[in-house]
């Protein structure tokens, strides 16, 4: 399994959303993208990009403002 990180940070919806598809897009099954966002809507964004796609929300959490989410491609 293989993890990728992907730093949204500063960037605003839809732009987080659209990164993290194209880089899982690129990652095979199982593999596991980290994602740091600043952007509040982010939190309920992800949430749903995981319910629509497939994929598994594994983790979601904030940090000083910078929201991070762990998703396992399906």
């Amino acid at each position: 399994m293989a993890e990728e990180t992907l730093n949204a940070e500063g960037l605003n919806c839809p732009l987080p959303i659209i990164k993290a598809k194209k880089a899982l897009k690129g990652m095979a099954a199982g593999d596991v993208l980290n994602i740091r966002a600043t952007d509040p809507g982010s939190v309920a964004d992800f949430a749903a990009f995981c319910s629509q796609t497939g994929n598994e929300l594994l983790s979601s959490g904030t940090d000083n403002g910078v929201f991070t989410f762990a998703i396992r491609r399906s």
